[in-house]
């Protein structure tokens, strides 16, 4: 059966939506990633949309979802990368890891529309490397747990 990864924030519209679709892309089919809210504001931003287009990653699908539709299943790895979502998460069923990695929220940028779309990219890429670095580190214990 593939592991779960659970990426948590608090609205579940924006940084842990730029943090599964970065993830997905980064450790391939072996692995279930999805994201969720302890309060879902009910919609994918449209600016996390658009900046994840730019490097190549669609997220226009992706819903806003409450974590606790995963309380009955299997989750192995929770990622909170916000601090709301940190203090409010529950224990899942099968976690055996959890990591925090807390980032700006680029939804409460203020400025000229170019302005808001730079905080947008700034986290984005802040997610890509952390994210990046997460996924090599799976991947190659993946490897050496097969060998």
């Amino acid at each position: 059966m593939k592991p779960t990864i659970l990426i948590l924030c608090t609205g579940n519209s924006c940084r842990s939506h730029l943090a599964e679709g970065i993830l997905r892309r980064a450790l391939g089919a072996e692995y279930n990633v999805a994201s969720a809210g302890s309060k879902p504001a009910g919609y994918v931003h449209p600016l996390g949309i658009k900046a994840m287009a730019e490097i190549g990653i669609d997220i226009s699908a992706h819903t806003s979802k409450h974590m606790d539709e995963f309380l009955t299943q299997n989750v192995e790895t929770v990622i909170t990368v916000c601090g709301n979502a940190d203090q409010a998460c529950p224990m899942f069923p099968g976690q055996l890891n959890r990591h925090h990695w807390g980032f700006d929220d680029p939804a409460h940028a203020t400025g000229t529309e170019e302005e808001i779309m730079n905080v947008f990219r700034r986290v984005r890429d802040e997610i890509k490397r952390v994210f990046d670095a997460y996924a090599a580190g799976r991947l190659d214990q993946a490897k050496l747990s097969a060998a």
